[in-house]
């Protein structure tokens, strides 16, 4: 079958994979946009759920330092600010809740896709189109139409990570990519929860929200709310250092941060007199989950009050390592930075960009995860486009 010509194609119809599609947009230009799903952007209606946080109202510097990995997505080029004005001004309220994050005032995903892909009405969105094969700067794919090939003189991949593969992350883009001499390093799960084997009395807390904690692991502190679940803890405060912990870190719970050591140890030294352990426990602690998990994680109880008081304090967040990349909210790993040039496009494929998810780093969740995949979808459009206008020059 002849290929077909086009100035762009972009595969994958999520948050970078539209940002590029709006970056190289403009008059006179072919632009393909192809998702092996059957509607675009389907993690990120997923994500946007129980409500989109869009971004953190940070200082750029600031925002910066939450990312790692081999890949820096320059979030200072598109910085919560202008993450901000970008989504009013596809008519979208916004307002910036208590932490810091920022949400549509309706607080959901499709009001923003609708309009955005309202902007977007000139990109040509081709849906159940799968990436299958490249061959010399041409891409093939399956399609309910049967086998397509498609020239584009310029190409941006946004296909994501490994994370929620029934939503189209499935990473199968990996083997096409190391054979033609891209360095992708593998995957991991990242913002995860972690397996945990209950013993018996806990299971009776199951699906128990912890909340007024704080999480210490690998020098990263999280104080958000979790989850004692079936298969472990989760939430957001475990995610916030998943990273350390995954690594290998120790964790610690401190059951009381609004409590000094002595003070807490004050209340420990009190006489249990006729009460029940727990409700001794429940007195100085003042929440039966947390009085569960130091049953669970502290035992055996120290009888001194101000080594009672120090466990508390650092309890052991026991746990038998991460959960699965299947149900982690992202991935760390992806196409190293080795193999790209600033304008993240791929050493070994001129005129082939990367952004998203694809790429190597990782981020706590909280709005760094969709800025920084909105950052480098804009970046990959903006020199995509950039190659284009010289290539077309250089012609004439």
């Amino acid at each position: 079958m002849t290929p077909e010509p086009v100035d762009a194609l972009i595969v994958g119809a999520g948050p970078a994979g539209l940002m590029a599609a709006e970056m190289l947009a403009a008059p006179g230009r072919r632009i393909v946009l192809a998702d092996a799903m059957p509607s675009p952007a389907r993690k990120f209606l997923m994500a946007g759920k129980s409500g989109l946080n869009l971004t953190k109202a940070e200082d750029a510097a600031d925002f910066a330092r939450h990312f790692a990995g081999s890949v820096d997505p320059q979030t200072g080029d598109f910085d919560p600010r202008a993450v901000m004005d970008w989504a009013e001004g596809l008519g979208i309220e916004l307002f910036t809740g208590s932490t810091g994050r920022v949400f549509p005032v309706g607080m959901k995903a499709s009001p923003l896709l609708r309009a955005w892909l309202a902007r977007l009405e000139d990109v040509d969105l081709r849906r159940r189109w799968r990436w299958t094969a490249m061959q010399g700067g041409v891409f093939g794919f399956d399609t309910p139409g049967g086998p397509r090939w498609i020239a584009p003189r310029v190409t941006v991949l946004a296909l994501g990570g490994a994370s929620w593969p029934r939503l189209g992350s499935d990473a199968a883009w990996v083997p096409m990519l190391r054979d033609a001499g891209v360095d992708v390093a593998s995957f991991r799960p990242a913002n995860m929860g972690f397996r945990v084997d209950w013993s018996e009395p806990m299971r009776r807390h199951l699906g128990a929200a912890v909340k007024g904690v704080a999480i210490h692991a690998g020098g990263l502190i999280g104080r958000g709310e979790w989850v004692i679940g079936a298969q472990g803890v989760e939430g957001g405060g475990i995610y916030e250092v998943s990273a350390p912990m995954r690594d290998g870190a120790d964790a610690h719970v401190d059951l009381a941060p609004d409590l000094d050591h002595a003070a807490l140890a004050r209340r420990f030294a009190k006489p249990r007199g006729k009460l029940s352990l727990g409700n001794w426990l429940r007195r100085a602690i003042g929440d039966p989950v947390k009085v569960a998990l130091l049953l669970e994680w502290g035992q055996p109880l120290p009888k001194d009050a101000q080594a009672l008081a120090a466990l508390t304090k650092a309890l052991p967040l026991r746990h038998d390592g991460p959960m699965g990349l299947v149900g982690a909210i992202s991935a760390a790993g992806g196409i190293t930075g080795d193999a790209l040039t600033k304008d993240l496009e791929l050493r070994a494929l001129p005129g082939t960009f990367a952004a998203g998810e694809m790429l190597d780093w990782e981020a706590p969740t909280g709005g760094y995860l969709l800025t920084a995949c909105l950052a480098t979808g804009r970046r990959a459009g903006l020199a995509a486009a950039r190659h284009l206008d010289q290539s077309a020059q250089a012609c004439r």
